[in-house]
Order: structure tokens, then C-alpha cells, then sequence
């Protein structure tokens, strides 16, 4: 009788480390579409991505870069200081978009070019999300102020 209960108690632990197992992974296959972290130039450059996967790219738009072509084009080149990426982008541009100053895009590397679909721009670092400012902090470039949040 003991070893019945004792065999049963140790499928009833197997059975529920298997669904645990099994819904944790099934949680994380639904959301890996939803987890959104960008590439900073310096790691397209150094391990580009197939053309046909869309990524997010963050850094700094490049001074002197911003070109308004025909239209809606509007060409530029962010950078982290290391590395530079030309983006090429058709659409409005955000208010706050301008050189030096921090942006993320998503879309495409197509020929070297990262071809945008969308981009986000921020005006100062009180506005830059958490994984840009850190980016930034690491390659030394983030100069954080008194009156700004560290992120």
C-alpha cells in the first residue's frame, strides 16, 4: 500500500512538471513576436541579418546625414559612434526627428541599407528607452545631466 502512494505521488510530481514545462514553453513561443529589442549599429554591422527578417536599430542619427529626397524619402545614417548604418526611410517623419539625436527604427537590411517601415525618434534622453541609454552608457557616449532621469 505504501508503494502505491509513493509511486502515485511521484507521477502526480512528473505530470505536473511536464504541463508546467509544457505551458512555459508554450507561453514564450506566443511571445516571441511580441519582445522587441533593437540592434545597435555596431552589431548589424559586425553580423547583418538575413534580408527578409524585420529587427529594430537604435542610436543617433549622424549629423550633417539627413537627406529629403522625392516625396516622402527621407535618407540618413544613425550611428553608436562605432558604427554607422545608412537607413532609408518613405513616410513622415516624427516632430521630435532630428540629427544627433536618438532614434529607433524597424524594418529591413536590404543591399546594406536598412529600409525602415517605421521610425520613433526622442528629443532628449528623458524620453529614450531604458535598453538605448544603456547601449549608449556601454559605448560611452550617453552624457547624463542633473535635471535628466538616469534610465
Amino acid at each position: 500500500m505504501k508503494g502505491l502512494k509513493k509511486k502515485r505521488r511521484i507521477q502526480i510530481i512528473a505530470l505536473a512538471f511536464v504541463a508546467l514545462a509544457g505551458s512555459t514553453a508554450l507561453i514564450g513561443y506566443a511571445m516571441r513576436d511580441g519582445i522587441n529589442f533593437f540592434r545597435s549599429p555596431t552589431q548589424v554591422v559586425e553580423a547583418p541579418p538575413p534580408e527578409t527578417e524585420v529587427f529594430r536599430i537604435g542610436g543617433l542619427v549622424e549629423k550633417g546625414s539627413l537627406v529629403r529626397g522625392q516625396g516622402e524619402t527621407v535618407t540618413f545614417r544613425v550611428t553608436d559612434t562605432n558604427a554607422t548604418v545608412p537607413v532609408s526611410f518613405t513616410g513622415v517623419l516624427p516632430d521630435l526627428f532630428a540629427e544627433d539625436a536618438g532614434m529607433v527604427g524597424t524594418g529591413r537590411l536590404v543591399g546594406g541599407v536598412f529600409e525602415a517601415s517605421e521610425i520613433l525618434a526622442k528629443h532628449d534622453e528623458t524620453y529614450m528607452p531604458k535598453e538605448v541609454v544603456d547601449a549608449l552608457k556601454e559605448q560611452g557616449v550617453f552624457q547624463h545631466t542633473e535635471d535628466q532621469p538616469q534610465g
